[in-house]
């Protein structure tokens, strides 16, 4: 051993035994941290998990039908409805005093709790309530009828009772006399007569209003064009009166065969009978379905539990949307995020190339990355109050006095739309796509960009065939992130074009057949409708859980698609790195 080794291992012998006790210490190497981080790590995987599992337990199990169980109670009234859900509380000191000594000794025994279940009786046109406590003490006998039934109707709710009777063709026949085939086929035509006569009200005749309209407006713009007395307005006017009354013959066949249809359907009616005596008539094409609560089979479970979600995913909303379908809700999430993506993807894009490519770098480059950075922590709700202040007032109005005149002072681009609501929420995630991008651009090593322009190729050439597809994935990324943003945004949308109930959707066969200026629905308003607008917060929440399920299915879908295009980028460019 050589001199500087004999001194290197003295000074290393030295140091040991002063540092021995920092070196042991677990604080020293870290680990009470490494165990806080992996600890606060697996919380949040646990707590994310327990979320979807409560949402997906909660929303799959929405359309499953239950029982209805008639319970009498001490006081002798008869209460009947589906179990919703259960819970302990502790009764009130005025409760307590009228209960038998017996069961006020019992609820003693118990802490002084109590429990009771919450049903759902429907019937709100005859109770004004959808549903009702029962306490568990309150309850004298339980029973599940077999000829009880759960009716899903158009209005008013659900109707939880028994079909009494059925009139078809002025004869009244007791329900019981009926087979149930034929009551299924007079059902299904009843449904069908009244698919036709909605068909012809919003479709057909809508078909005709709108080219009687469209005349109008064509009148009305030659009006302002040549002036209201101009030879060419009044030819314009006589070919316009010409055509529209031959629309209106149509409009007027059209609505006698509503009328037809509208006398068949009053003229099979069914009568339905409450659980009190109550009865409710009404035409049994209101009846969504109905089925015998009580004696459904198991194969008929799952038949009701699979056209509701049908419905659910191909309908439009009904009873203030607490029931029915989503699918305009569905049509507008989609197609406000693509718009978006469309929208975000260049301006993002070519910001972030030009800051990191182009721009010199200096304190001017600096302050607008720092301002970009900044513009991500603005509160949503401040983009809205832009979007509807500039796209709509100011960009739509001015659209408007070039475009539409006509048509003033009714908006058309002058108001909320699916095409300012998209280009709102692009605005609002354009700085995540610019920094995802400045960072994929940032990744590709310099030497392939020295090599590209050592063989002759311009700048240009090098950002085009090298640089931007090997920054690809990254760029993609910023896009997934910006799209699960955007699609998950309700509070610029309150401002800029989203509505409660909009059931027709923005796609006809007009020119331009896609009207982006219209009003849409979007499934995260339609969650928040649902849960704190409804009239009753406990009938809204199964349809707040299973359109939250639908809501992440889509975000989900859309998001796998983006990652399957970013992982074949990956791969493509895989082994070209050097």
């Amino acid at each position: 051993m050589n001199y500087v080794e004999r001194d290197a291992t003295r000074s290393l012998a030295e140091a040991l035994p002063r540092s021995r006790g920092r070196v042991t210490d677990i604080a020293a190497r870290g680990e009470p941290y490494t165990w806080a981080l992996g600890g606060a790590l697996a919380l949040g995987i646990v707590m994310i998990v327990g979320f979807l599992i409560l949402v997906l337990y909660n929303g799959a199990t929405t359309f499953i039908p239950k029982p209805i169980a008639v319970m009498t109670l001490a006081d002798g009234a008869v209460v009947a409805g589906e179990p919703f859900r259960s819970e302990s509380y502790r009764p009130g000191t005025a409760v307590l005093e009228k209960l038998a000594p017996e069961t006020r000794a019992r609820i003693a025994a118990n802490d002084g709790y109590a429990s009771r279940t919450l049903y759902r009786i429907g019937n709100y046109d005859i109770y004004n309530e959808d549903f009702r406590w029962v306490s568990d003490f309150e309850v004298a006998r339980i029973l599940y009828p077999a000829d009880l039934i759960y009716a899903e109707r158009l209005e008013w709710g659900p109707f939880i009772g028994r079909l009494k009777s059925v009139h078809v063709g002025g004869a009244a026949r007791e329900a019981a006399s009926i087979p149930e085939a034929e009551l299924v086929r007079l059902h299904g035509e009843a449904r069908a007569r009244w698919q036709r006569l909605r068909g012809i009200e919003r479709s057909e005749i809508g078909a005709v209003n709108h080219q009687i309209e469209r005349e109008r407006l064509a009148v009305r713009k030659a009006e302002i064009a040549h002036g209201a007395g101009s030879a060419e307005a009044r030819q314009r006017a006589a070919e316009a009166a010409t055509r529209i009354a031959g629309l209106q013959k149509e409009y007027d066949g059209l609505a006698t065969e509503a009328r037809r249809l509208r006398e068949e359907d009053r003229a099979v009616r069914v009568t339905l009978a409450a659980i009190g005596g109550e009865e409710k008539e009404l035409p049994l094409s209101a009846l969504v379905r109905f089925y015998p609560a009580n004696a459904i089979s198991l194969t008929g479970k799952a038949g009701i539990y699979l056209s509701r979600w049908w419905e659910f995913l191909s309908d439009e909303p009904r009873e203030a949307n607490t029931e029915g379908g989503v699918m305009p809700a569905i049509f507008g999430t989609f197609a406000m995020t693509l718009l978006l993506v469309i929208a975000v993807t260049p301006f993002g894009v070519i910001t972030a190339l030009y800051l990191r490519e182009y721009a010199r770098q200096g304190r001017l480059v600096s302050v607008i990355r720092i301002s970009v950075n900044n513009l991500a922590g603005v509160p949503s709700i401040v983009y809205g109050v832009f979007g509807l202040g500039f796209f709509a007032y100011v960009l739509g109005g001015s659209i408007d006095q070039l475009f539409y005149p006509e048509r003033l002072p009714n908006p058309t681009f002058g108001t909320g739309g699916l095409l300012w609501a998209s280009l709102t929420l692009a605005l609002l995630t354009v700085p995540v796509v610019i920094v995802a991008t400045e960072e994929a651009l940032a990744a590709v090593p310099r030497s392939m960009r020295e090599g590209s322009l050592a063989c002759g190729a311009s700048k240009w050439q090098t950002i085009r065939n090298i640089v931007l597809p090997r920054a690809m994935p990254g760029i993609m990324t910023g896009i997934i992130l910006a799209m699960a943003r955007g699609a998950g945004e309700v509070a610029p949308l309150m401002l800029v074009g989203v509505v409660k109930l909009a059931p027709e959707l923005p796609v006809d066969g007009f020119f331009p057949f896609v009207h982006l200026e219209r009003s849409f629905m979007h499934l995260g308003f339609h969650i928040f409708d649902v849960g704190f607008q409804s009239r009753n917060s406990e009938a809204g929440k199964p349809m707040v859980f299973v359109t939250t399920v639908l809501l992440v299915g889509l975000i989900f879908l859309m998001n796998i698609s983006a990652i399957a295009i970013r992982n074949r980028l990956k791969r493509k460019f895989a082994g070209s790195q050097f």
